[in-house]
């Protein structure tokens, strides 16, 4: 049966017609609905299909002391557009408003009639309880985004009467008799000029899959004439685990976040008792081809009885953003809009059941046999997991036995324990290494003391690696240190060549804040350090990267007096011109070898250049 057909304002309504003022705080609500409270306009929608899922929840529990009450077979959300008169219908058959209901529900604020019945919902049992979502007599008013006049048109259960609200949100509001068939509310949208892309089937059914998908009850939209069920109905999330398949586990996995993968990970429970909510968590197979590196917001979607209310609750930390699902709550306060949520505490302890969850589930993979398993986890996220340590102190502890790192010692993933468990006798330190490539790093002349001594060395390829470091500074006891930072026992029983230092200091200057000799280098003649007390060398270039060179302390130049270039350049006297050019030289080389350009890569090509030819040149003998 048609909307038309179903409802109609009686032929005296006229003369039964009255005219009421919106109370002071409506007047001031619908400006904020119309001009701010809502990001997008097509929230109109959800709030209304909400809210008829609410009046028919309502119904089915009244039916339960009342079978005369009972949903008719079918009952479900109905809407229709009509192009032609430019209105668009929402009805439902839920438990309908009286007279009265209207004008308190509709004329003012915080009477929805919804508050009256969680009191009776609280005293019911568990099993009896409806799935209420929000309140009424907020969400409405957000009809008026869109439409110019809004006509409500209700009958309530019990009740013979039905009656019609009017309003075009101006400061007042008509409420007149009218007749209606079947007990529900009916509402009808006369929609603005720019709102027209609502009367489109395809829009509507859109809105609908993104916003209340997975409510249970049917919503139907009319199309050419037939009624085409927009959502699933389904909400897989609050299915037992075990009454799951796979295959259905991984089509909503993939519908959820439009995925090609499979899952790595599936996490799927009810908390029950003083926190009540469902989840169903994801872990990609396969970094997302939208990199999530640069949102560094956790998308997890936040439902309230099924009904999706946004993915920008901040469910989990920005470490955790790799994690995609499903959380729904019971009874999570909402603030006047759905879209803000309050400050309360019940979704902070969401939020840290949620990280202990996945943290547990990714200590188990981390601790099991399956190490190419968690290998391919850590190449997709292990980036952004690393990103916790830096800025979470409560869960630094927990996340530093999940980091892997690559190794100057042995092929593959290695952890912090596996670092440990490999040490030498004696060795109380975790040495690490950070540049912009792993792979590159494996070469560094940084290395060659470590390796002549058999100590390993962890290779850290990611720009987080910067940061994070400074932070743990410990592991089981053990400090982490950067193996740039220079180490003055390097300096023990070496040759004496202070004068060639202080040489070569002079000739460059504030370039470097000293220059010595070191014991840490076997092939190489020169490297550059970092101070103990300042920053690594990956620090010091990503400030000078990011402009901030007044951040970035001047390295130390370190040279190798072992070797044959510093050998002969040492015997050359003091004031020979030709070792100011050699201090140049040797500091881009130290430059170059960290993967750094020279500070003038013309003047570095000349110098190098007029070395080689020197060297080349023929004896005129």
């Amino acid at each position: 049966m048609s909307a038309d057909a179903e409802t109609a304002i009686d032929p005296g309504a006229s003369a039964g017609a009255e005219t009421h003022a919106f109370g002071a705080e409506v007047g001031r609500l619908l400006d904020l609905v119309v001009h701010a409270l809502y990001s997008e306009r097509e929230i109109f929608l959800r709030e209304l299909v909400a809210n008829a899922a609410d009046a028919t929840d309502r119904r089915r529990f009244a039916a339960l002391t009342d079978p005369a009450l009972a949903l008719p077979e079918g009952a479900g959300v109905r809407i229709e557009a009509d192009r032609a008169g430019r209105s668009l219908t929402i009805a439902d058959q839920g438990i309908g408003m009286t007279r009265e209901e209207l004008i308190a529900n509709l004329g003012t604020i915080a009477r929805s009639g919804t508050r009256a019945f969680g009191e009776a919902l609280a005293e019911a049992k568990p099993e009896d309880r409806p799935s209420l979502i929000g309140q009424f007599g907020v969400g409405f008013y957000s009809a008026f985004m869109v439409a110019e006049r809004v006509e409500v048109t209700s009958r309530k259960a019990g009740s013979a009467e039905a009656w019609c609200w009017t309003s075009s949100g101006a400061g007042e509001f008509t409420i007149a008799p009218a007749t209606r068939e079947t007990i529900g509310t009916e509402i009808v949208l006369r929609l603005k000029p720019d709102a027209e892309e609502y009367l489109e089937p395809v829009r509507l059914e859109t809105i609908v899959r993104k916003w209340a998908d997975h409510i249970s009850l049917p919503i139907a939209i009319v199309r050419d004439g037939k009624e085409v069920q927009a959502n699933t109905g389904t909400a897989i999330w609050r299915r037992a685990k075990s009454d799951i398949t796979e295959a259905e586990r991984e089509e909503f996995y993939r519908h959820l976040g439009h995925f090609l993968d499979q899952p790595w990970a599936s996490l799927h429970w009810r908390a029950e008792g003083a926190l009540e909510y469902y989840a169903m968590l994801f872990i990609p197979g396969a970094r997302p081809f939208e990199a999530v590196e640069g949102e560094r917001q956790s998308k997890l979607r936040l439902h309230v009885r099924r009904m999706f209310i946004t993915d920008q609750a901040d469910l989990l930390p920005p470490w955790l953003r790799f994690v995609d699902g499903v959380v729904d709550t019971e009874d999570l306060p909402l603030n006047v809009s759905r879209e803000m949520l309050q400050a309360t505490p019940v979704l902070g302890r969401i939020r840290g059941a949620l990280i202990k969850r996945v943290l547990g589930e990714l200590k188990s993979r981390a601790e099991a046999e399956d190490k190419a398993g968690y290998a391919k986890f850590w190449e997709n996220f292990g980036a952004i997991l690393k990103e916790g340590v830096w800025e979470d102190h409560a869960h630094r502890g927990e996340i530093a036995p999940l980091l892997r790192f690559r190794s100057s010692a042995r092929e593959g993933w290695v952890g912090f324990d596996d670092y440990i468990a490999a040490m030498g006798e004696g060795q109380d330190t975790i040495y690490y290494l950070a540049g912009d490539n792993a792979a590159a790093l494996a070469g560094s002349a940084q290395l060659e003391g470590f390796r002549a001594k058999g100590i390993e060395v962890l290779l850290l390829g990611d720009s987080i690696d910067a940061f994070w470091p400074e932070r743990l500074d410990t592991y089981r006891d053990k400090k982490i240190v950067s193996i740039t930072k220079a180490d003055a026992k390097a300096e023990e029983g070496l040759p004496d060549l202070a004068a060639f230092c202080a040489v070569l200091r002079a000739a460059l200057g504030d370039a470097v804040s000293a220059v010595r000799t070191t014991a840490r280098l076997t092939d190489s003649a020169v490297v550059l350090a970092a101070g103990e007390s300042g920053p690594d060398l990956q620090m010091q270039r990503l400030l000078r990267r990011a402009g901030r060179m007044s951040m970035a302390a001047a390295p130390i130049l370190e040279i190798n007096p072992h070797h044959a270039l510093i050998a002969a350049l040492a015997a050359l006297p003091p004031e020979d011109a030709a070792l100011g050019e050699a201090a140049s030289i040797l500091f881009d080389l130290a430059a170059v070898q960290e993967g750094d350009a020279p500070r003038d890569a013309a003047a570095f090509a000349r110098r190098v250049a007029a070395l080689m030819a020197r060297g080349f040149a023929k004896d005129p003998e």
